[in-house]
């Protein structure tokens, strides 16, 4: 029996151990993976705008109100002439309110009154010259004494007095006035006498554009022109310008000065 060659089954198994190779998986190799940049990895944190404050415009000074000006001369009633010096808001319990500040130089004080209640305080502007010319001749009448208690008379003329009207302040003066052939006035006389021609002197010296001390002689010299006192009580007896309930003026003077 011929003997086979046994080259070709070596020459088969070759391939297919090139087969098995090719068909077995290769190993992986893991690519290097780029770092990203720490800057992008931590990105810094970004602080919030702080809101810029709000600037608020000044704001104009307030220079007129219900008909007043500031640097305006007024007739407050209960301290009579003061300047207007500025207009001002405040917060009062949680409240704005617009106050006049008005400034007594004579007085030495400054007052602050809302601007919504100077009507009801009775605030009011100078008196019109035609007005003072009609208190000066006020002056020069005679005087009007009633014959009543002292006590009642004296309210009577505070009364005059801290109401602001000029006339009324003329009369009281008028009432009061005592020339050097008269008897003295009693101290209580005295005071109101001078309070109210301080009131009227310091109206008349702004209206006029004078001093007090001028606007004082020209009311000295209005009153000089006046009847005598006593023939001015006598034709108010006469006239019968009494209250008609208890004893003269002059005693009842005396009696109120002793207690």
């Amino acid at each position: 029996m011929p003997k086979t060659s046994s080259a070709p089954a070596k020459t088969a198994k070759a391939p297919a151990a090139k087969v098995a190779a090719a068909a077995a998986p290769k190993p992986s190799v893991a690519k290097p993976v780029a770092a990203a940049p720490a800057a992008a990895a931590a990105k810094p944190a970004v602080k919030p705008v702080a809101a810029q404050p709000r600037v608020e415009e000044p704001k104009k000074p307030l220079t007129q109100r219900q008909g007043f000006k500031t640097n305006e001369f007024v007739v407050y009633p209960a301290h009579g002439v003061g300047q207007i010096l500025s207009i001002e808001e405040q917060e009062i319990a949680g409240a704005k309110l617009e106050l006049f500040v008005i400034n007594f130089i004579k007085d030495k004080m400054t007052l602050r009154v809302p601007t919504a209640k100077v009507a009801q305080v009775g605030m009011r502007k100078l008196s019109e010259p035609a007005l003072v010319k009609k208190a000066l001749e006020t002056l020069k009448g005679r005087a009007r004494i009633k014959r009543t208690m002292w006590s009642r008379r004296a309210q009577e003329y505070e009364a005059k007095i801290n109401s602001g009207d000029i006339v009324a302040i003329a009369e009281v003066v008028r009432d009061l006035y005592r020339s050097e052939s008269q008897p003295e006035q009693s101290y209580s006389e005295r005071q109101l006498y001078e309070a109210a021609l301080d009131r009227l002197s310091r109206e008349i010296a702004v209206v006029q554009h004078i001093t007090e001390t001028e606007a004082v002689k020209e009311i000295e010299a209005s009153l000089a022109k006046s009847p005598r006192r006593g023939a001015a009580k006598a034709e108010a007896d006469a006239d019968g310008e009494t209250d008609g309930d208890d004893t003269d003026g002059e005693d009842s003077v005396a009696e109120d000065e002793a207690a």
